[in-house]
């Protein structure tokens, strides 16, 4: 099985070897359907680590 990825120029699932370049996409992930998810995930990672009294200095 083939790892999939979330281009951010495109908006899209992108899954084989004819991806965009790694500038472009997230990921590797497992499913298809954590790649859809791509954004919001690195949203809520980016809202942690904002809220990180470690990383707030």
């Amino acid at each position: 099985m083939s790892d999939f990825w979330f281009c951010v120029k495109h908006h899209r699932v992108e899954q084989g070897e004819d991806v965009c370049p790694p500038i472009d996409r997230l990921g590797p992930y497992a499913t298809r359907d954590e790649a859809e998810h791509a954004l919001e995930k690195a949203e809520q990672r980016n809202q942690e680590w904002d809220e990180d009294p470690q990383w707030n200095d």
